[in-house]
């Protein structure tokens, strides 16, 4: 089966060479790329090295260089068709249906290639023709000179209705390839099919290759509706998965290490003219999940450089909440803060290339954007405003899916959170430094020469060390949590402690149920044998529990729990509610158990015998676990060392 180049490309972009090749060869990070032992020929001194941005390996000592098609060739002696099918399914790429109509489809997109170029050198010419005069005055007036106009190919949509239909039918187009191309505009109101851009600055959009596969056009009239206007989604052009500027910006960033991401066609141009090549933007929508795999294929720590208005801090907000879920270790992003109602352009015109480079070397990481966007416009003078701070901060870190970076993270936080803490010497650090940072909504002007974290400029930074706390303190949960217990266990035994009627209805279940927490066991244990010698009132069994020294470990239990989930000890849940939150955790508990069995069933097979069967296997089972992880009632990622909880007893 031939495969065509567009299927090729996708594999191959969302999956970094390191990632196939590290499943056989031990790789260390030297530099911008990995290094490794030869899995070619045995050597003592590594000589084989991986480039995720350039997409290949090199081995020195055999020679041998390629992709992760010609790698799992090489190492495993597939045949090509089956490397391809071993990565699509890794990959989540559909593999197309090998028939005269997928073959007719690859033609007909091949030929929408050329029907784009085509439009693409029309546009161009326009631009340097007569009718393309004001295009060019307004160009001008952007400091967008004729080398730059030619470097990006920037061209000019003529007024007329039919200028382009017109141009493209006498070079034997027809108008379904144009509509399929998204240069036509076609439907019920309209007798005939019309050009889509019209008197408008045409900036081409290109994929990987440099190929031409739409538009995005800026109007040259003030009284129309869309300032931006780009081509409608094709079998050729998907917005979300595109970056402007992808295919020229791949090689200064593999050299220089990073890739800057702004927010529209002419800021990425003013950052080219300013020195900075490897500048994308995405394509007048919010950065989604495939753009930033797109930069991380470039970059470990990317640089989103958002204008400095209220719109711009929106959209840096948007992004945190698409990048954490994608967050992996080594794989972040860095926010540049653009002065106030300033985008790259005027920047550059006010101060030239240095400007723009002193906002980058401010670049604040991921963790300190998350912290200010919580508690910009924040009054944390309470309890209760400060609880709040942290179920949101709780549910942001609850997005991201690594284990490892989710943990550090969390302590992260909780720095930050006992910095607010009453008596702490950095209590008002966080929000000073969010509204000096030159990005608040208030508009406040960046205040040179502070660094992130400094006080009275920048983010707020962590206390050096954990405050002391007195002796009293230090035995309470807040600060000497239950380690081991899980808060799903918790959630079950303290349920049917609040409402140990309910334990007749539930005794055999609960007695079936596999725990891991010890304090969860003992408890279990002391109230089955309770209901079982015919206890069931509340306050006697909680009297019962006091006396026997279990108490402490009660409130243990009581503080692990996700806060949002205490109602259920109180006695104003509905009898109905209650039943149903432990039926839940219950069946929530008997599926994990099974899971994690299962896991490791297919860990050890797939140990044994390297099959796709038992791969297939693996993949399939911890898509399980992930999906189970997010029906959980454990959504609370600061429930273990939280400051800010007050327990109750």
């Amino acid at each position: 089966m031939r495969y065509p180049p567009s299927l090729l490309e996708e594999i191959k972009a969302r999956l970094p060479v390191s990632t196939v090749v590290g499943r056989r060869v031990r790789l260390i990070k030297a530099g911008r790329e990995w290094k490794g032992l030869s899995p070619f020929n045995p050597e003592k001194t590594p000589s084989f090295y991986v480039n995720d941005q350039k997409g290949f390996y090199h081995c020195f000592s055999s020679g041998k260089h390629g992709d992760i098609f010609s790698f799992l060739i090489e190492t495993e002696g597939m045949a090509f068709p089956e490397a391809v099918e071993r990565l699509a399914s890794e990959a989540g790429v559909p593999l197309p249906v090998s028939t005269p109509e997928a073959a007719r489809e690859e033609a007909r997109r091949n030929d929408l290639y050329d029907v784009v170029e085509l439009a693409a050198a029309f546009f161009e010419a326009a631009l340097a023709d007569n009718v393309g005069r004001e295009a060019r005055a307004y160009l001008d007036r952007r400091g967008i000179g004729a080398r730059t106009r030619q470097m990006f190919r920037l061209g000019y949509a003529p007024g007329g209705r039919f200028t382009l239909r017109d141009h493209l039918a006498e070079k034997g187009v027809s108008s379904e390839a144009m509509i399929e191309a998204g240069l036509l505009i076609a439907h019920e109101d309209a007798a005939v099919p019309y050009d889509r851009f019209r008197d408008r600055v045409m900036f081409p959009i290109h994929d990987r290759r440099g190929r031409v596969i739409a538009f995005g056009g800026r109007a040259m009239s003030a009284d129309v509706a869309a300032k931006y206007l780009n081509s409608s989604e094709t079998s050729l052009f998907h917005k979300g998965r595109v970056l402007y500027n992808l295919h020229n910006a791949r090689k200064p960033a593999a050299d220089r290490g990073t890739v800057i991401a702004v927010e529209g066609y002419v800021d990425v141009i003013a950052m080219t003219m300013a020195g900075f090549p490897h500048t994308v933007a995405p394509l007048g929508t919010a950065l989604t999940g495939d753009q930033i795999t797109l930069l991380w294929r470039m970059a470990d720590e990317p640089i989103l450089c958002f204008d400095g208005d209220a719109a711009g801090q929106r959209a840096a907000f948007r992004a945190i909440d698409v990048i954490l879920p994608l967050l992996a270790p080594g794989k972040s992003v860095r926010f540049a803060l653009l002065p106030d109602g300033q985008d790259p352009d005027d920047l550059f015109r006010a101060g030239g290339a240095e400007a723009i480079a002193a906002v980058l070397a401010k670049a604040h990481p991921l963790s300190e954007m998350l912290w200010a966007r919580e508690i910009e416009g924040a009054t944390l003078d309470t309890p209760e405003r400060r609880a709040a701070l942290e179920r949101r901060l709780s549910d942001s870190v609850a997005q991201i899916t690594d284990e490892t970076l989710r943990r550090h993270y969390r302590a992260d936080v909780l720095n930050r959170l006992r910095a607010l803490l009453p008596g702490s010497d950095n209590r008002d650090a966080g929000r000073q430094g969010w509204r000096e940072s030159g990005f608040s909504q208030r508009g406040a002007k960046m205040r040179a020469g502070q660094r992130p974290g400094a006080r009275g400029g920048g983010f707020a930074s962590a206390p050096a060390g954990p405050p002391r706390a007195s002796p009293a303190l230090a035995s309470h949960p807040m600060f000497n949590p239950a380690r081991g217990e899980s808060p799903r266990e918790a959630l079950i035994v303290l349920g049917l402690l609040a409402h140990p009627a309910l334990l007749n209805e539930f005794a055999e279940d609960v007695a079936a149920l596999d725990l891991s927490g010890p304090l969860a066991l003992d408890l279990r244990s002391r109230l089955l044998e309770l209901v079982a010698d015919g206890q069931t009132d509340r306050e006697a069994i909680r009297n019962h529990l006091e006396r026997a020294g279990i108490g402490e470990n009660v409130r243990r239990l009581i503080h692990i729990m996700v806060p949002s989930e205490r109602w259920i000890l109180s006695e104003g849940g509905t009898r109905d509610d209650i039943l149903a939150a432990i039926r839940q955790a219950v069946t929530l508990q008997r599926r994990t158990r099974t899971l994690n069995t299962e896991l490791r069933a297919a860990q050890n097979a797939l140990a044994e015998e390297d099959t796709e069967a038992n791969l297939a296997w693996l993949i399939d089972v911890q898509a399980q676990v992930t999906s189970l992880d997010g029906a959980e009632a454990d959504t609370d990622p600061l429930r273990e060392i939280s400051p800010m909880d007050e327990t109750s007893s």
